[in-house]
C-alpha cells in the first residue's frame, strides 16, 4: 500500500502548489498526518483481536463477526481513489481533516453500539472515512515537503506503518484484557477519539493547503457501481451459514457481476470522452498490469482472514486470553518489519524475485503452521511463534514492493491511475478474503460437531483455512512470474 500511495500521489500532485513547511512546522505538519495513518492501520489489525469478546458482547453471528471487519476494509478500498481526487479538487488538508473527524466520530458510535448491526453500519462508514484521509497523507507530502525532507517524511511513514502492525494485536489484546472502566472491547474504539482530537488541534495551526490544478470531474458513478457489484458478490458468501445456497443468493451473485459489467462499460465510455475514470479498461490490455491485479487480490486477500481467523482459533480454540493472542501475533510483525527494509532496498534490481520469494515464503509459514497446529489442541508459544515470524519474513519481503513493481510495465502517464486501482483492489481483495476463507472456517467449525465447538474443531476449521490460504500464495507466485523483473523508481513527475 505504501507505495502504490506514493507513486500515484507522485503522478497526480506534480501540478500542485504549495507552501513548503519546514523546521519544527514540518516536524508538526507530518507528526499530524501520521497520526492519521497510524490510526487508519490499527484499526483494521486491532479489530481482529477483540472479535472473540466483541461477538460474546454482542451475542454477534460469525457472519455479523466477518462483516464487522470487512464492511470497515471493502468501504476503505472504495473510497481510496475518490478520497485522493475529492483532495486534489478541494484541498488535501481540508480532506484530511474532514476525514480524521469523521473517523473520530465513527470511532465513537462503534464503540457505543448496541449490537452487532450498528457496529457493522458503523465501521463500514467509519472505513469510507479512512477512505477520504488516508490519500492526503501522501499528498500532503510531496506537496509540502522540500525534495531532501521528502525521503526522510516517507521513511518515517514506513516506520509508523511497522509500529502500527506491531501495536495493533498487543494494544487490543491489552485493551481488553484491563476491561477500563467495565469498557471491554469497546476501548479498543474510544482511544481513537482523544488522538484523534489531538491530531484536529494541531493539523488546524500546522497543516498547509495544497489541490491540484486538474479540474476533472469525479467519477462518483464509477465509484458506486464498482463499490455496489462488490458488495453484491459478498453479501451470499459472508452469509452463507445463515442462509445456506438458496436461488435468492444466486441471484445475488447475477446481480453483482451484472453491475460490475455496467462498471467497466461506464469506465470504458467515460475514458472515451477524454473523462478521468476510477478504472480505465485499456489498463487490462497491459500484461504485466492485469498479473499484477490477480497476483495483488491473490496475495492481500488471505492476509484479514488469516488474522481473523488465527485469533478465533487462539481463544475460542486454545483459550488464550486476547492479551496472550496478541504475544503469539507479535512474531508476524517482528518478521515483516526485518525484511521490509531490504525489500525496498533491492526493488529496482531483483523486484519480482523478491516478490516470488516472498509469497512462496508466506506459503512455507502456513504450512508448517498447519502441521503445529494439527500436531496439538493448544501448541506452545514458541512453535506458534516460529511459524508466524517466517510468514512476517516473507509478508515484509513482498508486501512493500508489490505494486511498484507492478508499475514498471505500465506506461509512465497511466502509473497514477494503475497505483490507485492496485491500492483499491488490495482493500477489496482482503474483503473478498475475509468473506470466503472466514466462511470456510466458521462454517468448519460449526458443521464439525453437534454440540458446543471444542478445541479440536477450532484446529481441525484452522488448519483447512491454513491449506487453502497456502495454495493461494503458491499460486500468487506462479502469477507473480509475468511481473516485470524489476521495480519502478519512485520519482517525481
Amino acid at each position: 500500500m505504501t507505495a502504490s500511495h506514493i507513486r500515484q500521489e507522485g503522478t497526480r500532485s506534480s501540478a500542485a502548489s504549495a507552501p513548503l513547511v519546514s523546521g519544527t512546522s514540518a516536524g508538526a505538519a507530518l507528526l499530524v498526518v501520521l497520526f492519521g495513518s497510524f490510526l487508519d492501520l490499527l484499526d483494521a489489525t486491532i479489530v481482529t483481536v477483540a472479535a472473540p469478546a466483541i461477538a460474546r458482547d454482542l451475542r454477534a453471528g460469525d457472519a455479523q463477526i466477518q462483516w464487522t471487519i470487512a464492511a470497515y476494509v471493502l468501504a476503505l478500498g472504495a473510497g481510496l481513489v475518490t478520497g485522493g481526487r475529492l483532495g486534489d479538487q478541494y484541498g488535501r488538508k481540508r480532506l484530511f481533516m474532514t476525514g480524521l473527524g469523521g473517523f473520530m466520530i465513527t470511532s465513537a458510535l462503534c464503540a457505543l453500539a448496541a449490537g452487532p448491526g450498528m457496529l457493522i453500519g458503523m465501521r463500514a462508514v467509519q472505513g469510507l472515512t479512512a477512505g477520504v484521509m488516508v490519500p492526503q497523507v501522501f499528498g500532503i507530502i510531496r506537496a509540502s515537503f522540500a525534495p531532501g525532507e521528502r525521503a526522510k517524511a516517507f521513511g518515517a511513514y514506513g516506520a509508523v506503518q511497522g509500529l502500527a502492525s506491531v501495536a495493533g494485536p498487543l494494544l487490543g489484546g491489552l485493551l481488553i484484557d484491563a476491561d477500563l472502566f467495565g469498557l471491554g472491547w469497546r476501548t479498543i474504539f474510544w482511544i481513537n477519539v482523544p488522538v484523534s482530537v489531538l491530531a484536529l488541534v494541531i493539523g488546524a495551526k500546522v497543516l498547509p493547503e495544497s489541490r491540484s490544478a486538474s479540474t476533472a470531474r469525479l467519477d462518483l458513478r464509477g465509484a458506486l457501481l464498482a463499490a455496489s457489484g462488490i458488495l453484491l458478490l459478498l453479501l451470499p458468501v459472508i452469509q452463507t451459514e445463515t442462509w445456506g445456497w438458496t436461488t435468492g443468493s444466486y441471484a445475488l451473485l447475477a446481480a453483482g457481476v451484472v453491475v460490475l459489467a455496467l462498471f467497466l462499460t461506464h469506465e470504458r465510455r467515460l475514458a472515451g470522452r477524454g473523462g478521468e475514470p476510477v478504472f480505465d479498461p485499456a489498463l487490462l490490455r497491459v500484461r504485466a498490469f492485469a498479473a499484477g491485479l490477480g497476483a495483488s487480490a491473490l496475495f492481500f486477500g488471505g492476509l484479514g482472514a488469516f488474522f481473523l481467523t488465527l485469533s478465533v482459533y487462539l481463544q475460542a480454540g486454545t483459550g488464550r486470553s486476547a492479551w496472550e493472542t496478541g504475544l503469539v501475533i507479535l512474531p508476524y510483525a517482528f518478521g515483516s518489519i526485518i525484511t521490509s527494509g531490504l525489500g525496498v532496498a533491492l526493488a529496482t534490481r531483483a523486484g519480482r524475485a523478491l516478490l516470488i520469494t516472498g509469497s512462496l515464503t508466506v506459503a512455507a509459514s502456513q504450512s508448517v503452521l498447519r502441521v503445529v497446529v494439527g500436531g496439538s489442541d493448544d501448541p506452545g508459544y514458541w512453535q506458534l511463534a516460529l511459524a508466524l515470524f517466517i510468514g512476517g519474513l516473507g509478508l515484509g519481503l513482498a508486501a512493500p514492493v508489490l505494486v511498484n513493481v507492478v508499475l514498471a510495465g505500465v506506461p509512465a502517464r497511466n502509473a497514477g491511475a494503475a497505483g490507485g486501482v492496485l491500492s483499491t483492489v488490495n482493500q477489496i481483495g482482503g474483503a473478498i478474503g475475509i468473506a470466503a476463507l472466514g466462511t470456510v472456517f466458521f462454517g468448519a467449525v460449526t458443521g464439525s460437531t453437534t454440540g458446543a465447538p471444542g478445541p479440536a474443531d477450532h484446529g481441525r476449521a484452522f488448519g483447512l483455512v491454513l491449506v487453502v490460504s497456502a495454495v493461494l500464495y503458491a499460486v500468487a507466485a506462479l502469477v507473480m512470474l509475468a511481473l516485470p523483473r524489476a521495480a519502478a523508481e519512485v520519482v517525481d513527475r
